[in-house]
C-alpha cells in the first residue's frame, strides 16, 4: 500500500446500490448504481472532501479498520487522493548549449514546455533515487 493511498470500504445491500465510505474521512461517502460506478464516485467523493485540506490524515491501517465491527462484510479498496498542488517557482538554472538543444527538440516533439520537460525529468530522478536508496523512515 502506498502510504499516500485511503482505504475505501465498499458496501452493498439487498436492493441497494454500492454504498462507499472512507475511515480515515468521517462523512466522506457515496455509492453508485454499478461496481465500476462505485468506484469511480468514490475517486472523485475523495477528491472533493479533502480539496480544500491543508494536511490529510495518516492513513490508517487495513487490519485497524477490519476490526472495526461495523466494517464486518465490507470490501476494502485503495484510492488515492489528487496531487496536491503546489506554487510553481520561476529559478534560473545553467546548461550545457547542446543539452539545452536536446531537451528542447525532445520537449517539442513530446508537446511539453521546457519547463514541464524539466519538471517530468527532475521528478523522475528523485524517484530513482529514492529507489537506489531505499525506503525512507
Amino acid at each position: 500500500m502506498d502510504s499516500n493511498d485511503y482505504i475505501a470500504l465498499l458496501r452493498k445491500e439487498e436492493n441497494s446500490d454500492f454504498g462507499v465510505d472512507f475511515p480515515d474521512f468521517p462523512g466522506c461517502v457515496t455509492a453508485g448504481s454499478s461496481l465500476e460506478e462505485a468506484m469511480r464516485m468514490a475517486v472523485e467523493a475523495l477528491e472533493l472532501h479533502t480539496e480544500e485540506m491543508k494536511q490529510l490524515p495518516v492513513p490508517s491501517a487495513l487490519d485497524a479498520i477490519m476490526a472495526d465491527p461495523h466494517n464486518e462484510g465490507a470490501v476494502a479498496f485503495l484510492v488515492s487522493p489528487p496531487a496536491r498542488k503546489s506554487r510553481s517557482v520561476a529559478v534560473r538554472i545553467t546548461l550545457e548549449e547542446r543539452l539545452l538543444e536536446e531537451v528542447d527538440r525532445v520537449s517539442r516533439q513530446l508537446g511539453e514546455s521546457r519547463s514541464g520537460f524539466l519538471a517530468h525529468a527532475a521528478k523522475a530522478r528523485l524517484r530513482a533515487g529514492r529507489l537506489e536508496r531505499g525506503p525512507e523512515v
